[in-house]
């Protein structure tokens, strides 16, 4: 009997979702470590330098409910006993229950985000790039240069988000290539979450991404973050090329490891795809002319493209600020002006992973107010706080590692940015190390996010796919993380030893 009940996939998942409820009220009931509720106290809000909402708190109470909903989510997510958009629906049921904050104040900070919008224009413009043909078209290209090696094809994807994310936001990278990787994917008949070249190519478009973010200032929106807070709080003012110097060579390194990373945990179940490269090259020279359809779409997607890529030069004459999520939503409505595409909103509307988007709302809210209750400053300092007690390259390493695994708690790169930056300018400043060298490995580190889908919309875009479950990016994005943070903090000393210093 208990054999059979070993078995069943609700009696296993029913004891998780127990453990989860336990583990949340224990926390959830526990007294508030003395150290939390002096950060909670003392907290400032790093923009206006006043007491924060944490600090206005003056009780732990709320902060270890929010601990608690966050170990909830975490045990969850990581082990999918429930699907993960309804773990993400009921942790904010749960703040609301345990007075973390009001029911509509947590709903409205995800689903009132911007990124939902972006999300919607994304899933159409792939929709569009899918059902035109033109992923198809594309992919012909990259494979012809790649060859039909699977090892090589996953290096390509990831080479091709690094060189690209330095210069466009992550996310649309991110945007750009999930759909190519999903028309080689069905091209081969490969199952999702079944194919080990499906799961190692899918987490490719997301790591490429991410990693290329960390090149250059305009990679993320977290880099200018940093070297704002370091030259209004250090005085340290660091140019685009100083930044490049750093960042640059880290992503290069970074590149063979997540390639190394990502064989060794999902090895490809064939050598090769099912075309010769000969093939493959004779296929593209042998494709018809683009159709109307493929016209329309590559005309909108590069528009997209060159909007995100253009918005630091058109915003003066426009005399506005352009998120984004503008250009994703503009090209989503242009496909449907009359005399565009024929495709009907009904085909597109069932495209649309309706669940990740949830997932990530929930996300942003969840991270939100960890933030808000001074959790994410607590483990910042609980993980970082002894910092200037061991030697140069511990302190890289650590710093690196330390941001790469609080990025579990966080919903974006700015809002880590934001929280860690000033944290880490303050460690040093107290404790005398060098602030620029540990800031800016921090900076670089902020857009790190490989472990937990949640914890960036640039994860959640291949995500959606189906190929990769949140365990499998979790097991690869550890080791990737360890590793990452080795390479930063080796190309650091590497650096600073030529130049003399950071």
């Amino acid at each position: 009997m208990s054999q059979l009940k070993a078995k069943n996939p609700a009696v296993k998942n029913g004891l998780i979702l127990g453990a989860a409820l336990a583990v949340a009220l224990v926390v959830t009931l526990s007294p508030a470590p003395g150290s939390l509720v002096s950060t909670i106290v003392n907290a400032v809000d790093p923009g206006t330098g006043k007491p924060s909402y944490a600090a206005a708190m003056h009780s732990g109470g709320p902060a270890m409910a929010a601990l608690g909903v966050m170990a909830f989510a975490l045990i969850l997510w990581i082990t999918e006993a429930l699907p993960f958009h309804i773990t993400g629906l009921l942790s904010l049921v749960f703040l609301t229950l345990l007075k973390v904050g009001r029911y509509k104040e947590i709903i409205s900070t995800g689903f009132g985000n911007d990124i939902v919008v972006f999300f919607i224009g994304v899933l159409v413009i792939t929709a569009f790039i899918t059902k035109s043909g033109l992923g198809k078209r594309i992919s012909a290209v990259i494979l012809s240069i790649t060859g039909n090696s699977t090892r090589a094809v996953i290096f390509g994807f990831l080479a091709a988000g690094t060189i690209l994310s330095m210069w466009i936001t992550d996310m649309a990278v991110a945007a750009m290539l999930m759909p190519l990787a999903r028309a080689i994917l069905q091209e081969e008949g490969c199952k999702p979450k079944e194919s080990n070249f499906g799961k190692a190519l899918m987490i490719s478009v997301a790591w490429g991404a991410l990693i290329g973010g960390i090149g250059t200032p305009a990679g993320t929106g977290a880099n200018p973050i940093a070297l704002q807070f370091l030259a209004s709080m250090a005085g340290i003012r660091l140019s685009f090329l100083d930044w490049m110097v750093y960042g640059v060579p880290s992503a290069i390194l970074i590149l063979p490891v997540a390639w190394g990373v990502l064989l060794l945990f999902f090895p490809p179940e064939m050598a090769r795809l099912k075309v010769s490269k000969d093939e493959l090259k004779a296929e593209l020279k042998a494709m018809p002319p683009m159709n109307r359809e493929e016209k329309i779409t590559l005309f909108v997607f590069a528009f997209t493209v060159v909007t995100w890529v253009a918005t630091p030069l058109i915003e003066g004459p426009l005399g506005m600020a352009i998120e984004i999520s503008m250009p994703a939503l503009l090209a989503a409505c242009l496909f449907f002006m009359p005399g565009m595409s024929k495709a009907k909103w009904k085909e597109i509307e069932s495209e649309i992973d309706w669940a990740g988007i949830l997932l990530i709302v929930s996300g942003i809210s969840l991270g939100t107010y960890l933030y808000k209750t001074g959790v994410a400053e607590w483990l910042a300092i609980t993980l970082l706080g002894r910092i200037g007690e061991v030697p140069i390259f511990l302190q890289l390493f650590l710093v690196t590692l330390g941001v790469c695994l609080l990025k579990v708690v966080f919903s974006s790169n700015s809002v880590t940015a934001t929280i860690l930056i000033p944290l880490i300018i303050g460690l040093g400043k107290a404790t005398g190390i060098d602030v620029t060298g540990i800031t800016l490995a921090a900076g670089l580190t902020t857009s790190l996010a490989f472990i937990l889908v949640t914890t960036t919309p640039t994860n959640v875009i291949p995500f959606n796919a189906g190929y990769f479950s949140i365990k499998d990016m979790a097991k690869a994005g550890l080791a990737l993380t360890v590793g990452a943070s080795l390479v930063i903090a080796l190309t650091f000393m590497a650096i600073s030893a030529v130049k003399g210093g950071f």
